[in-house]
């Protein structure tokens, strides 16, 4: 497949996106770090229509870091106007698919659309099998489009980066990532990360129940992006799962109530707190005003109940804040 054949299956790709699905984001800037949810729901994709599975924007003078690649990432990227061939880094909060099930494939999909450049792949132990076992099995493709298109080896281009304590990952003239252990059992390995550019302080939750040490990390940071759950809506989800006792168990062990939430951005001192990776993400009944009541009960700060694509705005409340 030639070039000119390449390029017409990216535009056609883009073509094909829901209509005003480009609007939601600006195009990129070469100054200035700007927020972009993904994907806003916890959890597997299952057959949802609704929100799509977790993963972040952070847009840092024009380059593109993402945090967590669940499925639909890579079509994410490109409704947010993110040419997947511009994709230099990608850091996972922990290995649960919803995180992690697109990270061989977003190297993959820019590297298919014409990328030669590097890769930096940023996560806890287990990262590197995930990537060499995702090169393995794409063994033949890769090969065929090597010999046959003149394509570089993606397995050359791709670097990871294992890291198992909190510390410093990334550090250039440009931003520095730290990642925060944070209490997602029964996974020890799982972690936040704080985004630290000329203009902006970010940090995201991953996946948490109440951690006090990540109101440590998000101290004074201008946005904390945390994950959210609804017990209603949950107790909801598990009568119509029917014998759910373990899942019940594990739910409400492993992830934050809005109250949790808005403790943690009151104790870091945030500017704005964005509740996202919403459990459960696919109930149209629970209004914004229900996520967000348990937060503002302790956060008196901008609040902005997520949404996928929005660009969260340093300047003025979002859209579907509370």
């Amino acid at each position: 497949m030639g070039p000119n054949r390449r390029q017409f299956l990216i535009g056609a790709a883009a073509l094909a996106l829901p209509p005003g699905a480009r609007t939601t984001v600006r195009a990129p800037e070469s100054t200035g770090t700007r927020l972009v949810l993904l994907g806003t729901k916890g959890g597997p994709a299952l057959a949802s229509h609704g929100r799509a599975n977790p993963g972040t924007l952070i847009w840092i003078d024009g380059t593109p870091h993402v945090v967590d690649c669940g499925y639909g990432t890579s079509r994410q990227l490109i409704s947010a106007g993110v040419p997947l061939n511009t994709v230099r880094s990608l850091f996972i909060t922990h290995h649960h698919s919803d995180h992690n099930l697109e990270v061989g494939a977003i190297a993959y999909n820019g590297w298919a659309a014409g990328s030669s450049g590097r890769v930096d792949v940023y996560g806890p132990p287990g990262l590197e099998r995930m990537v060499q076992a995702f090169f393995e099995y794409m063994k033949f493709d890769i090969e065929t489009r090597i010999e046959d298109e003149g394509r570089p080896d993606l397995r050359r281009l791709v670097f990871v980066h294992e890291f198992d304590k909190p510390g410093i990952v990334l550090q250039t003239r440009d931003v520095k990532v730290t990642a925060a252990l944070v209490r997602h059992p029964p996974i020890r390995q799982a972690y936040a990360y704080r985004f630290d550019s000329k203009d902006r302080s970010i940090v995201l939750s991953g996946d948490t129940t109440y951690a006090p040490e990540l109101a440590e990390v998000a101290k004074g940071a201008d946005v904390l992006v945390h994950e959210v759950l609804y017990r209603p809506g949950v107790e909801a989800l598990l009568r119509r799962v029917g014998d759910a006792t373990r899942l019940r168990e594990h739910l409400l062990a492993s992830h934050s109530l809005p109250e949790d939430a808005g403790r943690i951005a009151a104790r870091a001192g945030v500017s704005t707190l964005v509740l996202s990776h919403f459990v459960p993400g696919d109930d149209p009944s629970i209004t914004d005003a229900q996520w967000a009541e348990g937060a503002r009960a302790h956060f008196q700060g901008r609040i902005i109940v997520g949404r996928d694509l929005m660009e969260i705005s340093p300047e003025a409340r979002a859209q579907g804040s509370a």
